[in-house]
């Protein structure tokens, strides 16, 4: 299973970011080979449609599911309509994050956060 996690820094020691769009990075684990890669998110500093910019990356990784906080109800359907898995973790590391993913004790995102969600939480535009 490839996993991704939105990330505040750039290692597997950093925390879920609970922004998706506008996360800094992605953390990207391949759970059967144990390979971990760090991306710099391109939609980031998109001047807007960064969480539609987000996902389609996420998308383009050929991940089967993502650890987030929220996200807007555009890169909900994009993600959708790829078969990507949604879970909402925030704030604790992404090691630990996995390790609950994979034990089944996270809670799978079924409907989006509002438009904008980010803007009110400290980050910018979370389309």
């Amino acid at each position: 299973m490839k996993i991704c996690v939105s990330s505040t820094g750039n290692s597997i020691e950093s925390t879920v970011d609970g922004r998706f769009g506008r996360c800094r990075y992605f953390c990207i684990i391949d759970d059967t080979s144990g390979e971990v890669r760090v991306v710099e998110n391109r939609g980031c500093l998109s001047p807007g449609g960064a969480g539609i910019a987000a996902a389609r990356q996420v998308v383009d990784e050929g991940v089967d599911c993502l650890i987030t906080g929220n996200l807007g109800p555009n890169a909900m359907e994009i993600l959708n309509a790829a078969g990507i898995k949604v879970y909402s973790a925030s704030g604790m590391e992404i090691a630990k994050a996995v390790d609950m993913l994979k034990s089944g004790r996270l809670q799978q995102i079924v409907s989006p956060a509002a438009h904008h969600f980010g803007m009110r939480h400290g980050g910018g535009r979370q389309d």
